[in-house]
Protein backbone atom coordinates (compact mmCIF):
# COMPACT_ATOMS: atom_id res chain seq x y z
CA UNK A 1 0.00 0.00 0.00
CA UNK A 2 1.26 3.23 -1.00
CA UNK A 3 2.26 5.74 2.01
CA UNK A 4 0.17 8.75 -0.05
CA UNK A 5 -3.49 8.34 -0.06
CA UNK A 6 -5.21 11.15 -1.62
CA UNK A 7 -6.07 11.01 -5.41
CA UNK A 8 -3.45 13.38 -6.78
CA UNK A 9 -0.41 15.26 -5.58
CA UNK A 10 0.12 17.85 -3.13
CA UNK A 11 0.09 21.16 -4.61
CA UNK A 12 3.42 23.18 -2.99
CA UNK A 13 2.83 26.92 -3.34
CA UNK A 14 6.77 27.46 -2.97
CA UNK A 15 9.83 27.88 -4.47
CA UNK A 16 12.04 26.66 -2.11
CA UNK A 17 14.27 23.86 -2.93
CA UNK A 18 14.55 22.77 0.53
CA UNK A 19 10.58 22.18 1.17
CA UNK A 20 10.56 20.59 -1.91
CA UNK A 21 13.04 18.38 -0.77
CA UNK A 22 11.94 17.71 2.65
CA UNK A 23 8.50 16.16 0.98
CA UNK A 24 9.72 14.11 -1.29
CA UNK A 25 12.15 12.37 1.24
CA UNK A 26 8.69 11.96 3.29
CA UNK A 27 7.20 10.77 -0.10
CA UNK A 28 4.57 13.03 0.01
CA UNK A 29 4.35 13.84 -3.87
CA UNK A 30 4.04 16.82 -4.73
CA UNK A 31 3.52 19.54 -7.36
CA UNK A 32 5.47 23.37 -7.63
CA UNK A 33 2.75 26.05 -8.35
CA UNK A 34 4.74 29.07 -7.15
CA UNK A 35 2.43 31.60 -5.38
CA UNK A 36 2.45 34.86 -7.58
CA UNK A 37 1.71 36.99 -4.33
CA UNK A 38 3.75 40.50 -3.44
CA UNK A 39 5.34 39.09 -0.30
CA UNK A 40 7.07 42.80 0.76
CA UNK A 41 3.63 44.95 0.11
CA UNK A 42 2.15 42.19 2.19
CA UNK A 43 4.67 42.45 5.26
CA UNK A 44 4.10 45.90 4.68
CA UNK A 45 1.01 46.52 5.44
CA UNK A 46 0.58 44.22 8.36
CA UNK A 47 1.61 46.95 10.88
CA UNK A 48 0.71 45.81 14.35
CA UNK A 49 1.48 42.21 13.93
CA UNK A 50 4.12 39.57 15.29
CA UNK A 51 6.82 37.81 12.70
CA UNK A 52 4.29 34.37 13.64
CA UNK A 53 1.40 36.18 12.58
CA UNK A 54 3.19 37.63 9.47
CA UNK A 55 3.88 34.43 8.19
CA UNK A 56 1.05 32.80 9.04
CA UNK A 57 -0.58 35.10 6.81
CA UNK A 58 2.05 34.60 3.69
CA UNK A 59 1.47 31.02 4.30
CA UNK A 60 -2.25 31.50 3.51
CA UNK A 61 -2.05 34.05 0.97
CA UNK A 62 0.56 31.83 -1.22
CA UNK A 63 -1.77 28.77 -0.62
CA UNK A 64 -5.23 31.09 -1.64
CA UNK A 65 -3.30 32.40 -4.38
CA UNK A 66 -2.51 28.80 -5.93
CA UNK A 67 -5.77 27.46 -5.16
CA UNK A 68 -7.65 29.77 -7.15
CA UNK A 69 -5.78 28.35 -10.03
CA UNK A 70 -6.55 24.91 -8.90
CA UNK A 71 -9.73 24.89 -6.93
CA UNK A 72 -9.82 21.24 -6.74
CA UNK A 73 -6.51 20.43 -5.61
CA UNK A 74 -4.90 20.42 -2.52
CA UNK A 75 -2.24 23.43 -1.99
CA UNK A 76 -0.02 23.84 0.65
CA UNK A 77 1.60 27.57 1.55
CA UNK A 78 4.38 28.08 3.51
CA UNK A 79 6.78 31.07 4.84
CA UNK A 80 8.88 31.58 7.74
CA UNK A 81 10.54 34.91 8.90
CA UNK A 82 12.81 35.72 11.50
CA UNK A 83 12.49 37.99 14.37
CA UNK A 84 15.11 39.98 16.56
CA UNK A 85 13.65 40.93 19.70
CA UNK A 86 11.00 43.81 17.30
CA UNK A 87 13.35 43.45 14.73
CA UNK A 88 11.49 41.69 11.66
CA UNK A 89 14.38 40.18 8.66
CA UNK A 90 13.66 39.84 5.10
CA UNK A 91 16.03 37.80 2.32
CA UNK A 92 18.96 39.40 1.72
CA UNK A 93 19.17 40.85 -2.05
CA UNK A 94 23.01 40.92 -2.35
CA UNK A 95 26.28 40.55 -0.47
CA UNK A 96 25.59 43.33 1.60
CA UNK A 97 22.35 42.24 2.76
CA UNK A 98 23.74 38.38 4.26
CA UNK A 99 26.55 40.32 6.12
CA UNK A 100 24.69 43.45 7.79
CA UNK A 101 21.87 40.58 8.64
CA UNK A 102 24.64 38.36 10.13
CA UNK A 103 26.29 41.19 12.14
CA UNK A 104 23.27 42.24 14.04
CA UNK A 105 22.55 38.69 14.70
CA UNK A 106 26.26 37.57 15.94
CA UNK A 107 26.28 36.54 19.96
CA UNK A 108 22.18 36.81 20.03
CA UNK A 109 19.57 34.66 19.99
CA UNK A 110 16.38 35.10 17.38
CA UNK A 111 13.57 33.35 16.65
CA UNK A 112 12.14 32.28 13.69
CA UNK A 113 8.79 31.58 12.71
CA UNK A 114 7.21 28.71 10.23
CA UNK A 115 3.83 28.67 9.09
CA UNK A 116 1.68 26.06 6.49
CA UNK A 117 -1.73 26.57 5.34
CA UNK A 118 -3.60 24.08 3.33
CA UNK A 119 -6.12 25.49 1.17
CA UNK A 120 -8.66 23.78 -1.28
CA UNK A 121 -10.45 25.98 -3.39
CA UNK A 122 -11.54 29.07 -1.46
CA UNK A 123 -11.02 27.38 2.32
CA UNK A 124 -8.37 27.66 4.40
CA UNK A 125 -9.07 24.15 5.67
CA UNK A 126 -5.86 23.57 8.46
CA UNK A 127 -2.99 25.89 9.53
CA UNK A 128 -0.21 25.36 12.14
CA UNK A 129 2.59 27.73 12.93
CA UNK A 130 5.71 27.24 15.17
CA UNK A 131 8.78 29.12 16.56
CA UNK A 132 12.53 27.96 16.82
CA UNK A 133 15.49 29.88 18.59
CA UNK A 134 18.85 30.48 17.69
CA UNK A 135 21.87 31.56 19.00
CA UNK A 136 24.68 32.73 17.29
CA UNK A 137 28.04 32.73 18.89
CA UNK A 138 30.57 35.94 18.76
CA UNK A 139 32.65 34.93 15.66
CA UNK A 140 34.82 37.24 14.25
CA UNK A 141 35.23 39.55 11.34
CA UNK A 142 37.93 37.47 9.59
CA UNK A 143 35.58 34.39 10.02
CA UNK A 144 32.42 36.72 8.64
CA UNK A 145 34.60 37.84 5.78
CA UNK A 146 35.51 33.88 5.36
CA UNK A 147 31.82 32.19 5.78
CA UNK A 148 30.50 35.05 2.69
CA UNK A 149 33.38 33.35 0.59
CA UNK A 150 32.65 30.40 1.29
CA UNK A 151 29.04 30.08 1.18
CA UNK A 152 28.58 32.17 -1.95
CA UNK A 153 24.93 34.00 -3.81
CA UNK A 154 22.97 30.76 -1.70
CA UNK A 155 22.98 33.20 0.94
CA UNK A 156 20.32 35.39 -0.43
CA UNK A 157 17.80 32.30 -0.31
CA UNK A 158 17.78 32.23 3.09
CA UNK A 159 15.81 34.68 5.93
CA UNK A 160 19.00 36.03 8.29
CA UNK A 161 21.91 35.01 5.08
CA UNK A 162 22.01 31.74 6.35
CA UNK A 163 21.13 27.98 5.54
CA UNK A 164 21.94 25.64 8.66
CA UNK A 165 21.59 22.59 6.76
CA UNK A 166 24.74 23.78 4.92
CA UNK A 167 27.40 25.87 6.51
CA UNK A 168 25.62 28.06 8.05
CA UNK A 169 25.75 25.19 11.48
CA UNK A 170 29.31 27.12 11.53
CA UNK A 171 27.52 30.45 13.00
CA UNK A 172 25.37 28.47 15.72
CA UNK A 173 26.15 27.78 19.70
CA UNK A 174 22.88 26.73 20.37
CA UNK A 175 19.78 25.75 18.60
CA UNK A 176 16.43 25.21 20.88
CA UNK A 177 13.30 23.97 17.98
CA UNK A 178 12.34 20.97 15.61
CA UNK A 179 14.80 20.48 13.02
CA UNK A 180 12.14 21.13 10.22
CA UNK A 181 10.58 24.24 11.60
CA UNK A 182 14.02 25.74 11.19
CA UNK A 183 14.64 24.49 7.56
CA UNK A 184 10.81 26.56 6.81
CA UNK A 185 8.66 23.51 7.10
CA UNK A 186 6.78 22.30 10.36
CA UNK A 187 6.91 18.64 8.69
CA UNK A 188 5.65 16.65 12.00
CA UNK A 189 2.76 18.54 12.69
CA UNK A 190 1.82 18.24 8.72
CA UNK A 191 2.24 14.86 8.27
CA UNK A 192 0.09 14.06 11.40
CA UNK A 193 -2.80 16.19 9.70
CA UNK A 194 -2.16 14.01 6.55
CA UNK A 195 -2.89 11.24 8.38
CA UNK A 196 -6.19 12.39 10.49
CA UNK A 197 -7.47 13.50 7.08
CA UNK A 198 -6.78 10.13 5.44
CA UNK A 199 -4.49 11.41 3.18
CA UNK A 200 -1.25 9.39 4.37
CA UNK A 201 -1.69 6.10 6.01
CA UNK A 202 -1.65 5.48 9.26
Amino acid sequence: MPLWLAHEPLVLASKSEIRHAILRHACVPIEIQAADIDERAIEQSSTGRDAGEIAALLAREKARAVAARFPSRLVLGADQTLALGNRRFSKPSDRAGPRNQLEALRGRTHELHSAIALAQGSSILWEHRELARLTMRAFSDQFLEAYLDAAGPALTASVGGYQLERLGIHLFERIEGDHFVILGLPLMALLQYFRQAGWLAG
